[in-house]
């Protein structure tokens, strides 16, 4: 398997730019590491395919810039993701994180940051792909749910997965218990592994994807 590896620039802040659906709690975590200037990155930044996510607005309260591109306002996928891909473009960003998107990405999308667009999932992937994965996992009774964050591919959640966080389903739990305890460590996985990202690189084989620094 041919093994290519990516890296990001070492004599600059790394230019991230997230895509969000909704309040953007995944954005929030990213924006608080992006403050200490060892993370090595700044969010320039965040786009949303909904004028009414939260996000957006907590974004422009502190002063980041933002853009929305909703799927209505334009007669095909094709046309729509034209229209984002550029609004994207205009930060010129080296990583794309999708944090909380929920639309498929198109191909010009992708064709722009082959291999630099990374989405993080509440599933353990390949278990549970699509919106609804604490449901899913209550629902099939298994013991262990998680997080998974992935490189994107042109599937739903099929791309090279980059890292995995389990959460143990107790007895008692209920959507909203598991949900939040996905959230708590999903943030913690994505700041984490965004950060390797950006400070030593990572790598991609046909089927597989990992960090540089493993």
């Amino acid at each position: 398997m041919t093994k290519r590896v990516f890296t990001l620039p070492d004599d600059r802040p790394t230019r991230l730019v997230v895509l969000i659906s909704g309040v953007g709690t995944n954005l929030q975590a990213l924006y608080t590491a992006t403050t200490n200037a060892a993370y090595g990155a700044e969010i320039v930044g965040v786009v949303s395919d909904r004028d009414t996510a939260e996000g957006l607005r907590w974004a422009q309260s502190r002063g980041i810039p933002t853009a929305t591109v909703c799927l209505g306002d334009f007669p095909d996928r094709e046309s729509w993701d034209v229209a984002f891909t550029a609004a994207v473009q205009s930060w010129e960003p080296d990583l794309i994180v999708s944090a909380g998107f929920l639309k498929i990405l198109g191909p010009k999308f992708l064709a722009q940051w082959p291999s630099r667009v990374v989405n993080t999932h509440n599933s353990l992937l390949p278990s549970f792909v699509g919106i609804h994965g604490p449901r899913d996992a209550l629902r099939a009774g298994v013991k262990l749910a998680g997080a998974t964050l992935f490189i994107v591919d042109p599937g739903m959640d099929t791309g090279p997965i980059l890292a995995q966080v389990a959460v143990p389903v107790h007895g008692d739990d209920d959507l909203e218990t598991l949900t939040e305890r996905i959230k708590v460590a999903e943030r913690a996985q994505l700041v984490a592994s965004v950060g390797r990202m950006v400070q030593h690189g990572w790598w991609i084989d046909e089927v597989r994807a990992g960090f540089e620094s493993d």
